[in-house]
């Protein structure tokens, strides 16, 4: 699956229909920077929209994930509904692993801030403490920041 393959041939499909990506974004309900983002290849269409985008297109799901259209009907070992579902399966698992990130993260900016005080004393040791301390700051907001991020990702999918 290559994005950049799969965002071109989007584009392209699109503009066979004579469509704008304000009209394509109309009629699946989203905003027209997620097809522009799509078309660029920075990311790819969320699972709860692939069948409509493909009927929009009128293109299978197999061939917008190929990037192409299949020149001749190709035996394929899994049908639609069931590439979306290993597409929202694959979308779980990242939102799981940058919940993991973020729980790390969190984690360890509380080890840092614990061992901050423990430095101290010196001009050198209390500068030492001071960046451990922003840095423990830093970490644990870049977690909770992932950690939030990836709540509400998960709470847009259970619709």
């Amino acid at each position: 699956m290559n994005q950049i393959a799969t965002g071109m041939f989007i584009a392209r499909k699109r503009r066979e229909l004579n469509l704008t990506q304000a009209q394509l974004a109309k009629r699946l309900g989203i905003s027209s920077k997620s097809v522009s983002k799509w078309e660029r290849g920075k990311c790819m269409p969320d699972y709860a929209v692939v069948n409509e985008l493909c009927d929009a297109l009128g293109i299978s799901v197999s061939e917008l994930l190929d990037g192409e259209e299949n020149e001749r009907k190709n035996l394929r070992m899994y049908d639609n509904d069931q590439m979306i579902e290993m597409l929202a399966r694959i979308q779980r698992l990242e939102n799981q692993r940058v919940t993991i990130i973020a729980i790390a993260l969190i984690v360890m900016g509380l080890g840092l801030l614990a061992l901050s005080p423990l430095f101290g004393g010196s001009d050198l040791t209390d500068f030492i403490s001071g960046v451990l301390f922003g840095i423990g700051i830093g970490t644990t907001l870049i977690g909770v920041f992932l950690a939030a991020r990836s709540v509400f990702a998960y709470l847009g999918h259970l619709d």
